[in-house]
């Protein structure tokens, strides 16, 4: 079997869902950060365990679900409360682990926004190290998100994709939750451009290799607001994702452009 890790800070309106598609399993733990709604009281209902954690960052509470949650079983699944697991996605995972020697594996998220699968746009597929064997993975903060902190050779990839409602709580919510990222993503963007760039992982790396070292290369180039709105619309064919298309990769490049802000923000406190 598989134990099951949520991230949630007030996800009333996405928990019931998220718990529902992992009701298989006989061990779902969900890690929240302070709600002050409904969400610890539904996830109880549904037979969840809980536990309490401030948030700082998500590799933090990941590792700290891991380290303190008790899991029973040997695999873990780590999902945001916004996401869903379909049954193909269950089934290969059953699958899999009745016979590998792999630490984790990778799992590719389908994005959802309008009701629609952005299937372009939403660079399909997006890999995240998000199964893993509780003694073995653990993660590490890069920017607003986080990344497992294994060597590649241990990490599988399966097929079967998450299904993630990354708008599930509105447009607001999204912006809310972008800038506040952008601020990390800032941090993390004057960090990588003292650094050197991983060349070697350009060209031979495994496909999230590539994702990062072409995320930090992009971090060096001007008009980057302009040109991620034409790689996602134009380059991976988001124009055929129709108006959701259109909105997403408009908004994306207004993400872009609240980093640079904050970079040239932060650039000119320490200037001064």
């Amino acid at each position: 079997m598989i134990s099951v890790l949520i991230l949630t800070l007030n996800e009333e309106k996405n928990i019931g869902a998220c718990l529902d598609s992992v009701a298989w399993s006989d061990d779902v733990v969900v890690l929240d950060s302070g709600s002050d709604d409904r969400t610890v009281e539904i996830a109880r209902d549904r037979g969840a365990r809980i536990l309490r954690r401030p948030f700082d960052t998500f590799a933090r509470q990941r590792n700290y679900g891991l380290d303190e949650g008790n899991l029973r079983h040997d695999w873990v699944l780590h999902l945001d409360a916004d996401e869903r697991v379909p049954p193909a996605l269950r089934d290969e995972m059953t699958a899999v682990l009745g016979d590998t020697s792999k630490s984790a594996f990778r799992v590719p998220s389908k994005l959802m926004f309008q009701g629609t699968w952005l299937k372009y746009s939403g660079m399909y597929p997006t890999y995240q190290v998000r199964l893993g064997r509780r003694d073995a993975l653990r993660f590490d903060q890069v920017g607003h998100g986080q990344r497992g902190a294994l060597p590649n050779e241990e990490v599988g990839t399966l097929d079967e994709p998450l299904v993630h409602y990354a708008f599930s709580k509105g447009i607001a919510d999204w912006i809310d939750r972008h800038n506040r990222y952008s601020t990390d993503e800032a941090r993390y963007a004057m960090k990588v451009r003292r650094a050197e760039i991983a060349w070697g992982a350009l060209f031979t790396g495994a496909p999230s290799e590539r994702r990062r070292a072409l995320k930090d290369l992009s971090y060096r180039l001007p008009l980057r607001p302009l040109w991620r709105f034409l790689y996602v619309y134009v380059l991976r064919l988001g124009i055929l994702d129709g108006r959701a298309g259109l909105t997403y990769a408009t908004m994306l490049a207004m993400y872009e452009y609240m980093i640079d802000l904050k970079i040239r923000h932060r650039r000119r406190a320490r200037d001064e």
